[in-house]
């Protein structure tokens, strides 16, 4: 049975166990729902819960060890000659197995005699699996669900139950999300301690050029690489900059406009309006960039004689703070239509104007929010590849003109990493340790801008 109809099977059994039990609980109290610990729903809960987690479980540590232990019974199927190989060459040959059980072919083209007894080894013993797993999913479901259902009595606290293991369920996501976070960082970490035992760390943080192509002869400038980052988190910043110099003026007055100033009808048309720009792809903007404003910003600039580059981070930055002006203007707006209206009332009691009381009660109050707003955006803007490939180029150089090429750190990851590579060369490497350089501006941004939260929120909660 396909893993998509056995869920579908349990979570019709896990229906079908809400209402048994819901109906038990009826029927053990005679119908007075007063004789009943909990409401008839916990107990329908209740049953619904034991039906469904252990049946998930299994499923789940089922399709993690699966894999793994069909692959071993098919490697110990395998012909000495085959089985034998180096793990390099062993893995081609699983992946040619794998090819021919779904239906390809194998890479030396026609399959030998071996790997089609071993394909058909393969798919009966998934085929198995399959099986095996259904049965025991099934069963474990039903049974866990009938021995629920004879445990419920009127003074069972099955309200009690059903909470706890609902508070256990939030508990295990947000480890998940604490562990999943600490995985990432780890992972990074790791390889980017491997690369820094190749690289100096004062080298990368300090190192005022980027080349970390390997030179092909020793006469070259950096023969052996140059890993100085400073480019890119210059360039990295100076796009970021100018995004933000766009999308916080436009997003902040905007939403000002839409929460305190414009009418209902106006409101509910230009929100969603101005929302729209968030749902473009970002490859749309950079062809936007690359095709019409880096063009028009090379031909005004041409007729007051200064000198831009066909790809400027002007270009890339205007066309980001376009893309990132919905991430400032809806959360603002949002929060600013929060404030209380006794806020305003008080102000207008007091003889402040509308303005007066936008700017000294509504934007303080509401500036918590503001400020997560802006960050969230500049994240945004941070971790931006596409519009910076089209419109502001490769060229890691160290400058502060917006009329000239640069680059980001993102931009650098991704040219690293594209094709096929070998995670043992500081070329490859460079990209954890840009990445972990951009997780540690990312994190001191953050700090910053708790602390402007907590200061505020202290003063106007």
């Amino acid at each position: 049975m396909q893993i998509s109809t056995l869920l579908f099977v349990l979570a019709a059994l896990t229906i079908a166990s809400y209402y048994l039990g819901r109906n038990r609980s009826l029927v053990v109290a005679d119908r007075n729902i007063r004789l009943l610990h909990s409401l008839p729903s916990y107990y329908g809960l209740f049953t619904a819960i034991w039906c469904a987690i252990p049946a998930l479980v299994v499923l789940l540590l089922w399709n993690s060890f699966e894999g793994h232990l069909v692959t071993q019974l098919v490697i110990a199927g395998l012909p000495d000659e085959l089985r034998n190989l180096p793990d390099t060459r062993l893995n081609l040959v699983l992946n040619d197995i794998r090819n021919i059980v779904a239906g390809g072919v194998a890479s030396g083209g026609e399959p030998t005699p071996a790997l089609r007894e071993a394909a058909a080894h393969y798919a009966h013993l998934e085929s198995i699996s399959a099986m095996a797993m259904t049965v025991v999913s099934l069963a474990l479901a039903s049974l866990s669900a009938v021995l629920a259902w004879r445990t419920i009595r009127r003074e069972q606290r099955a309200r009690n139950n059903v909470e706890t293991a609902i508070k256990g369920f939030l508990i295990l996501s947000s480890l998940i999300a604490i562990f999943t976070t600490i995985g990432i960082v780890l992972s990074v970490l790791f390889e980017s301690i491997r690369f820094f035992h190749s690289v100096p760390l004062t080298d990368f943080l300090l190192g005022l050029e980027w080349s970390p192509q390997m030179a092909i002869r020793a006469d070259q400038v950096g023969s052996s690489g140059a890993f100085g980052a400073i480019p890119l988190f210059v360039g990295t910043l100076l796009i970021s900059l100018i995004a933000m110099l766009v999308a916080v003026p436009i997003g902040l007055m905007s939403a000002i406009y839409l929460s305190e100033y414009a009418a209902p009808k106006v409101r509910a048309i230009a929100k969603p309006l101005l929302e729209v720009l968030a749902g473009i792809p970002t490859v749309v903007y950079g062809f936007f960039a690359a095709l019409t404003v880096a063009p028009l910003i090379r031909d005004s600039g041409s007729l007051i004689g200064l000198d831009v580059s066909s790809e400027s981070a002007l270009a890339a930055g205007l066309v980001m703070g376009i893309m990132i002006i919905p991430f400032v203007s809806s959360l603002s707006d949002d929060v600013i239509k929060a404030v209380p209206q006794t806020m305003r009332d008080g102000s207008y009691g007091l003889g402040a104007t509308k303005s007066e009381t936008i700017r000294l009660v509504v934007i303080p109050a509401a500036l918590p929010g503001i400020v997560g707003g802006v960050l969230l955006a500049v994240s945004r803007a941070i971790g931006e590849t596409m519009i910076v490939v089209m419109a502001a180029g490769l060229a890691a150089k160290l400058t502060m003109n917006p009329l000239d090429t640069v680059t980001t750190v993102t931009v650098q990851i991704v040219t690293l990493l594209v094709g096929d590579q070998e995670f043992d060369s500081p070329k490859t490497l460079a990209a954890f340790a840009l990445g972990l350089m951009l997780f540690t501006v990312t994190l001191v941004l953050n700090i910053i801008a708790l602390h402007v939260v907590r200061k505020y929120r202290e003063q106007y909660e």
